[in-house]
């Protein structure tokens, strides 16, 4: 295990588990996922409701704890990537400003327009 910042690790190819964070980031962002969610609360109230088996009431409840604990760590994962691009962007502008202000050779301009256009590899 490492404790790299996610958008360090593998270098500039994305590992598995960082392909696997994009996709649940758009699954978790589509409304069939948010439909989903509404009917975990539905159905949480309704089985608080009616009179059923203390442990169908703990089942909802450990289901809903698992989706918002699980929810957390993909929220905080896409917060550090997107962290990450933002102050490599940065990074590279005030590279190229630098560069601008020396009249020094145009490598930095390059790694700018890598910067920018990184946000379709995040």
């Amino acid at each position: 295990m490492t404790l790299q910042h996610p958008a360090e690790r593998g270098g500039d190819q994305r590992g598995r588990f960082e392909r696997m964070a994009e996709t649940a980031s758009n699954v978790t962002g589509s409304p069939v996922f948010y439909g989903f969610c509404l009917l975990l609360i539905v159905t949480f109230v309704v089985v608080h409701v009616t009179p059923v088996p203390v442990s169908w009431m703990i089942f909802v409840g450990d289901m809903m704890a698992a989706v918002s604990l699980l929810l957390l760590a993909l929220l905080k994962n896409t917060e550090r990537r997107a962290e990450h691009a933002l102050q490599r962007k940065l990074d590279a502008i005030a590279r190229v400003l630098l560069e601008e202000h020396d009249g020094g050779s145009h490598k930095a301009r390059e790694s700018l327009r890598e910067a920018i256009r990184m946000d379709e590899n995040v």
